[in-house]
């Protein structure tokens, strides 16, 4: 398992609690597992077979049960697929390949050929948003439009946070993990908790579980450069926390400005790394014929 949980037992309650979650995908679906070079990929396939296909990318220390209040939504007009991220806490492989956008792109070359994908719109979040860059600008003729949210790779990463939070996630128990989601989340890191209530509750309890197991990337996500920036042709969304404590939403919106000036960018106030829901707006966005 290469470190990536803290024990098997662990991994067993996450993926077994896991599966549990899938079983409220809110649309008929299915279960894929692509064999790629650096392992197997799960992912969760739905919406109309003949409907332009969307790509989705999680965050780290996630899997696509981050999906389940957006997808019914989408997959009313996409072809939609939900990838795990490999070394991650969900049904793909443990392995966890260097963060070099070559290997990664090659790695979603062959999970979308898998998929039967020729060229897809993505949406991804934080950790998944540095490799849907990675793809978008190593292979901007396979993207169609690219949503990205809090995304790891543009602005300056924060590193004080992190090294607060780890005390507390490692000595504070359950009411430390939960002071660590909110330090690292912000203030929308209360809708995970457990007053939260029906599925949000669910979700909550979730995420809390995966952080009592899992061992998250440590260390610097790399930037990418601006030449590399430029490249990402296609209509771009992206969509920022104004108090993300884990990114520096500030640089991220002049990186783009400076190199992606047609990107839409949007900063939401009051608004940490775990942004509130933005179903309607992306769809918005990737509907519009003159994005």
């Amino acid at each position: 398992m290469g470190g990536v949980y803290s024990a098997p037992e662990g991994r067993q309650a996450v993926e077994h609690r896991y599966r549990e979650l899938l079983g409220h995908w809110p649309v008929p679906h299915e279960q894929v597992r692509v064999p790629t070079a650096l392992g197997e990929t799960f992912a969760v396939t739905c919406g109309p077979s003949g409907a332009p296909p969307l790509l989705l990318l999680h965050g780290s220390a996630a899997n696509s049960a981050m999906w389940l209040g957006d997808v019914a939504t989408w997959a009313r007009r996409f072809r939609v697929h939900a990838v795990d991220l490999l070394g991650e806490p969900g049904l793909s492989a443990l392995s966890r390949p260097p963060l070099h956008p070559d290997i990664h792109a090659g790695w979603l070359d062959e999970v979308l050929t898998g998929l039967g994908v020729q060229r897809t719109s993505i949406a991804a979040v934080s950790l998944g948003g540095w490799i849907a860059l990675a793809y978008a600008t190593q292979r901007p003729e396979r993207v169609e439009r690219l949503v990205l949210m809090c995304p790891s790779g543009i602005g300056r990463q924060r590193v004080l946070p992190l090294l607060r939070a780890l005390p507390l996630a490692a000595l504070g128990g359950e009411a430390g993990r939960r002071r660590t989601l909110h330090l690292l989340l912000g203030p929308h890191a209360a809708t995970l908790g457990e007053t939260a209530g029906g599925l949000g509750g669910e979700l909550g309890a979730f995420v809390l579980l995966v952080h009592r197991h899992f061992r998250p990337r440590r260390g610097k996500v790399p930037l990418f450069a601006d030449e590399e920036l430029r490249r990402l042709a296609m209509p771009v969304l992206v969509i920022a926390g104004e108090r993300d404590s884990l990114l520096d939403s500030r640089d991220t919106g002049r990186r783009l400005a400076r190199t992606v000036p047609g990107a839409d960018v949007r900063v939401l106030p009051r608004t940490g790394h775990l942004l509130p829901p933005q179903t309607q707006e992306i769809m918005t966005f990737l509907e519009d014929p003159h994005a």
